[in-house]
């Protein structure tokens, strides 16, 4: 099947986001409706025509619709079409069910209510013919994300013309919200990104990434951070904690309000994190032997020379998580089991279900960053961005394009999306192997299918009770797929494992402070008990026993660590008469910019 590349699709299309004209072959698909004028030649305002643009895109791609279908979609389109020219010729304001039009201003004029609702009914139309193609799941999919991308990007709030809101804004500052925004926009370009938060109200190491600590170690690929005990006594297990090295380790230490590492150093844990360094041409030749060899095992040796302890809590937080389990099968295979305990964050070990992302990983995508990287070289961390916005184009595209350039408003301070704006560069040979092995072929799961580090790798061999987290409305890591590793980890003594299911999405669920009591999150206690071996449950029976609890899932997190912390000692100085500090926390390496 020809199918679309979605993730150049989705960096082109946001790319032109500035050129109304570069959607203008996409207006005239829509079938004619009896009596209803032609709109004006805009994105947001299609023009009747015919279905042929559609059917050639979707003949391009080698899938099609049934004849009986098309017909189908095509006569609730007139009828639908047909009743909103009725309300519009009679003076009836149409209902706008979308948050994009829930301003008063668009409702008040009768153009612009009527613009919208046009819109609204061919989005349904053109997503309907995606959701009726004849294709496999997979390449379903995809024509669904790029109509989907085509349809976000042609409403009438993206536009000045058409968005009544920026008109008024304009008449309201005569003129300067117009002469604001033009100047955001041109920053932005300049930039080569959206802005989403005001940046200058934060500083990594001064308002965000500030818990106090030392740098301890350091090596071509990390820097190891150990945090100042703020409890007079410690458990004798210290926890280590390996990030995404996709974006920056301070996800986990926003403000001190939001900071997950502030909390369990408040626990009464010694802590130290993996601090990734973000990528230059120099390091452009990283392997994922390296970042789990050079970077995960390392940082647990060191955390086992400076503590004197033999084991410690390990944490992965995404494919942090994945890079940490990897590491802990290595080791396996050595002999070793350094892990008093292990937490896993929205990871994913089985790559069966990777959601959305799903449509941006094909043998063709994959060869293609093979040729271009596998040898060599860096994924930018502005195209990685780029792909996770496409994910969400509404929340991270067009509201802050309708927002700073049509509106000249500064969008406001969110430490969150100052951290998400911090992207980081990635190895190309780290990246194309992370693509092939687990996205494309899967192979992570499979008892020695891989070979890391010189050893197979079998993620059964890891001796240690399991902590794992899904968010509930997770587009990266679906809940389902996390709580997949339940079935890959202690397969002989699965009580060992559990599984928390917090609300929210990937990051948001995550960043859910205990101090709040905000969104809730479900245990299920039931599913690990019974006498003999236990069965682990599917997802959906986990979900049907489950309990819903108000607030943060941390208390359940802390509580995990300390039943597997050890005895109490006085807290220890940082570093070792051998890993002296290096230098205050963050360190340098989370400060260098990916552009």
């Amino acid at each position: 099947m020809n199918m679309p590349d979605p993730q150049a699709f989705a960096a082109n299309w946001l790319s032109q986001f500035t050129d109304p004209s570069a959607w203008q072959g996409w207006i005239n698909m829509m079938p004619t409706v009896p009596g209803m004028p032609a709109m004006p030649a805009m994105p947001a305002m299609p023009a009747v025509g015919n279905m042929a643009p559609m059917l050639d895109f979707l003949k391009n791609a080698g899938a099609g619709i049934a004849p009986g279908k098309l017909e189908a979609i095509r006569d609730d389109y007139l009828k639908k079409g047909a009743r909103l020219w009725q309300e519009f010729i009679s003076g009836k304001t149409p209902e706008l069910h979308d948050k994009r039009f829930s301003a008063s201003e668009w409702t008040s004029n009768p153009m612009s209510a009527f613009s919208a609702a046009s819109y609204l009914l061919n989005s349904e139309f053109l997503l309907a013919m995606a959701d009726a193609v004849e294709a496999g799941a997979r390449e379903k999919q995809k024509i669904r994300f790029t109509v989907q991308q085509m349809v976000d990007a042609m409403s009438p709030a993206n536009f000045f013309a058409t968005n009544p809101e920026a008109q008024k804004k304009m008449i309201e500052t005569k003129g300067e919200s117009l002469t604001k925004g033009l100047s955001n926009m041109l920053a932005d370009l300049q930039k080569g990104r959206i802005s989403q938060s005001d940046e200058s109200a934060f500083e990594v190491g001064v308002n965000v990434g500030a818990t106090p600590g030392q740098v301890v170690y350091e090596n071509a690929l990390f820097q190891l951070i150990q945090y100042t005990p703020t409890t007079p006594n410690v458990r004798t297990v210290p926890l280590v904690m390996i990030p995404p090295c996709i974006n920056k380790f301070y996800i986990l230490d926003l403000q001190p309000e939001n900071s997950l590492v502030r909390y369990v150093v408040e626990q009464g844990n010694t802590v130290f994190m993996v601090s990734w360094r973000n990528p230059g041409r120099e390091l452009g030749n990283l392997t994922w032997d390296d970042y789990v060899e050079q970077g995960a095992i390392r940082a647990l040796d060191v955390v086992g020379e400076i503590t004197g302890q033999d084991k410690a809590h390990v944490f992965g937080f995404c494919v942090g998580g994945t890079i940490a389990a990897t590491a802990l099968a290595v080791l396996a295979e050595r002999g070793r089991h350094p892990a008093a305990s292990l937490s896993l964050l929205t990871t994913l070990l089985d790559f069966s279900d990777t959601g959305v992302l799903e449509v941006f990983v094909d043998e063709t995508q994959v060869a293609l960053r093979e040729q271009h990287l596998g040898a060599g070289g860096l994924m930018p961390g502005r195209d990685l961005a780029t792909t996770f916005s496409a994910l969400r184009p509404n929340d991270l595209v067009w509201n802050y394009v309708q927002q700073n350039y049509l509106k000249g408003k500064e969008p406001p301070a969110f430490d969150l999306l100052y951290w998400n704006a911090d992207s980081t560069n990635l190895p190309g040979p780290m990246f194309c192997w992370y693509l092939r092995n687990t996205y494309l072929e899967n192979k992570l799961k499979v008892p020695g299918a891989l070979t890391v580090c010189g050893v197979p790798v079998d993620l059964g061999n890891i001796e240690a009770p399991v902590f794992i987290y899904g968010s509930k409305e997770d587009h990266i890591v679906p809940w389902q797929a996390a709580y997949a590793s339940m079935g890959l980890l202690n397969p002989k003594n699965p009580r060992a494992n559990r599984f928390v299911l917090g609300a929210s999405g990937h990051i948001a669920g995550v960043i859910n402070p205990a101090s709040k009591n905000k969104r809730s999150y479900w245990v299920n206690d039931g599913a690990a008990k019974g006498k003999g071996k236990a069965k682990v449950k599917s997802d959906l029976e986990w979900l049907d026993g489950a309990t819903e609890n108000k607030g943060s899932w941390w208390p359940e997190w802390a509580r995990f660590l300390a039943e597997h912390g050890g005895a109490e000692m006085a807290a220890p100085a940082q570093g070792s008469e051998r890993y002296r500090p290096l230098e205050p926390a963050p360190g340098r390496y989370v400060k260098a910019r990916g552009d």
